[in-house]
């Protein structure tokens, strides 16, 4: 990790000078991989640029108030299953997404006659693993795991912007909603959603070489496996905390307090992250090139019950972190070489 100078070496020491540019030499195929992750983290701006584009010519009016209230009061796609389309969960520009970094996935069996609920760790800044895994179907989710339909969730806020919410359905991409999940779930046999556990909480606690998860009072997901009647699978991503380094913030500094403050009123919050450029090794916002591998846990069943006692919830979830323990010994000299500290449930 070496290319990771923090953000304060950079200015401070006036590191800035140092930039490490790309050389020309670089092979065609990381050309692609980088511009494949470029297009990804710059997806969100662009098309809100071309939305707003569009609205500044009269002529579209109609129907650019036609799609805001198809977008706002019409269209139930982010609870109901999305509009995932295939051609674009195969696209080659996805396997060059994952071939950045590389991102790939350790499977497990899972047969196609159960529901599923993934739960995702650690969150990382981004949790370009989650895109990558279940998203799409860069790493073979398909030919892993044959006769299961994946959804990967993000907060139902995202779906209000124009165009980008288009690009995430078409992903399969769907609400966190209770109502969108049980939705997902109850499409039967081989429905399966993944949930990224921690959240915008963890997100602060993505640090290069740690495992800090965000999960004892993490009990919705497990109550909505029981009431579905669906198998949890815990995932964890190793190197997912080790593609952009931090600021430091630790619980209790000013800036971790503002940083919370700012998630309490949006419901998400923003970690000053810092990473590599489009050009260079060392000074930007895009992620470094390091692997993240993703490890599907055993199913854990449960028995269905309409209304789970607090006792059911915790008896689950011991078991669903006992498992995730499991993951993390089994795989940690293997793929988390580099940490600075072992696997820690922190809230």
């Amino acid at each position: 990790m070496g290319q990771q100078a923090t953000l304060e070496e950079l200015y401070t020491r006036s590191e800035i000078s140092k930039i490490k540019f790309a050389p020309f030499g670089v092979p065609r195929s990381r050309r692609l991989q980088t511009f494949s992750v470029f297009a990804w983290t710059t997806a969100l701006p662009i098309l809100l640029g071309v939305f707003f584009l569009l609205c500044s010519f009269p002529p579209l009016w109609p129907a650019v108030i036609a799609y805001l209230t198809w977008v706002f009061f019409i269209d139930q796609a982010p609870t109901h299953g999305g509009r995932a389309q295939s051609w674009l969960r195969k696209s080659r520009i996805w396997v060059w997404f994952a071939g950045y970094y590389p991102v790939r996935c350790v499977s497990a069996d899972l047969p196609p006659d159960r529901k599923y609920v993934f739960g995702y760790h650690p969150h990382g800044v981004i949790g370009m693993g989650a895109i990558a895994n279940f998203a799409t179907d860069a790493t073979g989710f398909s030919t892993l795991f044959p006769g299961l339909n994946p959804h990967l969730l993000t907060l139902q806020s995202n779906f209000k912007l124009p165009l980008y919410r288009e690009l995430l359905l078409a992903l399969g991409i769907c609400s966190v909603s209770m109502k969108s999940c049980q939705n997902i779930l109850r499409q039967g046999p081989g429905s399966a959603l993944t949930i990224v556990v921690g959240g915008a909480a963890e997100s602060l606690s993505a640090h290069p070489g740690t495992a800090d998860l965000t999960l004892k009072r993490r009990k919705g997901f497990i109550k909505l496996a029981i009431r579905q009647g669906a198998d949890l699978v815990p995932v964890f991503s190793f190197g997912e905390n080790d593609i952009f380094g931090q600021l430091r913030n630790e619980r209790g500094t000013r800036l971790y307090k503002l940083q919370k403050r700012f998630q309490g009123v949006f419901g998400f919050t923003l970690p000053l992250f810092y990473g590599r450029g489009l050009f260079n090794y060392n000074v930007g916002l895009m992620p470094y090139r390091h692997p993240i591998v993703s490890v599907v846990g055993r199913p854990i069943s449960v028995q269905q019950k309409d209304h789970p006692t607090t006792a059911d919830l915790e008896e689950v979830q011991a078991r669903y972190i006992a498992e995730l323990k499991r993951i993390w010994e089994d795989y940690k000299d293997a793929y988390a070489k580099s940490r600075t500290r072992e696997l820690n449930i922190i809230a």
